[in-house]
């Protein structure tokens, strides 16, 4: 609204209003004498009004002002600013998020009734990457690097799919601004294979200086061999501590080019703004035109220093570095994320039955499953799969449950063990969503829900299903008919990218003693 108003692209009502922040942690701090803090308020609202609505006051964290300031016998920041409010004198826009609205906001329905709700949805994947692309230029400028389209796609794509906990545009912006900083730390450190050669360089100075002093034959001659090996890597060395050097000097030279253009594009604007036609003309037609030609000759300039197979540095942030960060944010493998799986799973009934050694119909049931649900066909509002393994003790139902975590998250540690015989009685439920309000434990998390919320990338297995009260299975069902939970603290977690297992020895008995696999099985269906 900010920039609307500087740019006059507002109805003729709101043309040459300003919008002013309240700082209400600054408003409360050092008031030490009563009445100190309601006299700041006081002359804040007088300034305001006095503007006769010229001043827009904008409150972050509005329900920071429900008790600011309060103590015994005085009044807090909203009841002082209610009867302004009432009046019209005050033209205020908070913004609080939906809990923090129904917390503070609603429960004061004299102040609820002063402001007007204006709910703010989450953008569109489309939406966030049209607003990533706005801000893309910023974020060159002041990293000092390329930014590719194709790194702000993956950037909407991938965080909408991957990280649940959090909304767009926020965390796709965030990741664009992760790996920006990344590769600007990548560019002004000394690259790896340099390093690596200067430490080789040290360590054989170390044994040269050692080796001289020895007078035998073999040190002599492996003193003829350092000295022939120095010489080479150092040789190296020079090379390519010039040719990085010219790199990092040319994207250098290239950065401050772009946030002068970025300045003069400020400053173009605010001269249309002031009216002053010849300074803008100035700037338009004569120097953004030749700093635009300096760019260009200096990303000529760059492209040649960097010749293929020489380069040391890049200057582009490009997908790859996008699916490397939100790895690092969720424990996903990249090759996942990439898409380049699809060998891998068709082969997965190959790689499992390698390390699970006699269970071929098991793992075909199971490979069948997971590649139905990587083709699209499964309900993408349940978990990548549910099973129930049965079977006697030994027969490698929680190595299965292993493999199968090493092969789809590519650690075994994806893996979360729930002993189902500590769930036997009826008030353990609560375990595992968490205790409700007003219980020992309520600010714990539940052992499921908690481990979920950290990794939603996981295989869960409930181990000796059998044991557990039967209202545990209550809890079940809604996870695996909905692929979500909600914990003892009203959060709803996310089921839909975990692999849920079951295991139990019912029927164990009638397997063993049955003559033949078909007749076991047929009498433990029937269990």
């Amino acid at each position: 609204l900010a920039l609307r108003i500087a740019s006059e692209d507002v109805p003729e009502s709101l043309k040459n209003k300003r919008i002013l922040s309240l700082d209400v942690g600054a408003l409360v701090a050092g008031a030490k004498f009563r009445g100190e803090f309601e006299e700041r308020l006081k002359a804040v609202v007088k300034e305001v009004t006095s503007s006769e609505g010229a001043i827009i006051l904008f409150i972050d964290e509005l329900h920071t002002i429900v008790g600011a300031g309060a103590s015994e016998g005085s009044t807090d920041a909203s009841n002082l600013i209610k009867p302004a409010l009432s009046r019209g004198e005050l033209h205020t826009i908070g913004a609080t998020t939906l809990d923090e609205y129904r917390k503070y906001i609603e429960t004061d329905k004299a102040l609820e009734r002063r402001f007007q709700p204006v709910f703010t949805s989450e953008p569109s994947v489309e939406s966030t990457i049209a607003i990533l692309r706005g801000l893309k230029e910023r974020y060159e400028v002041h990293h000092g690097v390329r930014i590719k389209d194709e790194a702000l796609v993956s950037a909407a794509t991938l965080s909408n799919r991957y990280i649940t906990n959090r909304f767009l545009p926020d965390k796709a912006i965030d990741l664009v601004d992760e790996a920006a900083s990344q590769l600007k730390m990548e560019i002004e450190s000394q690259p790896q294979e340099l390093d690596h050669i200067q430490r080789k360089i040290l360590q054989l100075n170390i044994e040269k200086q050692a080796l001289s002093r020895e007078t035998d034959k073999a040190s002599k001659e492996r003193l003829d061999k350092l000295h022939a090996e120095l010489s080479e890597l150092k040789t190296k060395y020079d090379a390519m501590h010039l040719q990085w050097g010219n790199e990092r000097n040319s994207i250098a030279e290239l950065r401050k080019y772009k946030a002068e253009l970025e300045q003069l594009k400020v400053e173009e604007q605010r001269a249309e703004r002031d009216a002053d036609l010849a300074k803008a003309a100035q700037i338009k037609h004569g120097q953004i035109p030749e700093l635009t030609k300096k760019i260009e000759q200096m990303s000529e300039q760059l492209a040649s220093v960097q010749v293929e197979g020489k380069r040391m540095l890049r200057e582009e942030v490009c997908e790859d570095d996008i699916a490397r960060i939100v790895s690092n944010w969720t424990g996903v493998p990249i090759a996942k994320m990439k898409g380049s799986e699809m060998q891998k799973y068709l082969h997965l009934d190959q790689t499992l039955a390698q390390q699970v050694i006699g269970q071929t119909q098991a793992i075909e049931a199971v490979s069948n499953a997971i590649r139905r649900n990587k083709a699209g066909i499964g309900d993408e509002h349940k978990p990548l799969g549910s099973f129930l393994f049965a079977g006697p003790t030994g027969v490698g139902k929680t190595l299965l449950a292993k493999v199968l975590a090493q092969f789809l998250f590519d650690d075994e540690k994806a893996l979360t063990r729930i002993d189902m015989s500590e769930y036997m009685e009826k008030f353990s439920v609560s375990r595992l969503i968490g205790a409700p309000p007003g219980y020992v434990g309520y600010d714990q998390g539940g052992q499921l829900t908690e481990v979920v919320r950290r990794r939603p990338y996981s295989v869960i297995l409930f181990d000796e299903i059998e044991k557990a009260h039967p209202d545990v299975f209550n809890v079940l069902l809604q996870l695996l008919d909905d692929g979500r939970l909600t914990d003892g603290q009203g959060r709803v977690v996310d089921f839909t990218n975990t692999v849920i297992i079951m295991t139990s020895n019912l029927g164990s008995q009638q397997l063993l003693a049955a003559k033949s696999h078909e007749e076991g099985s047929t009498l433990v269906m029937d269990i």
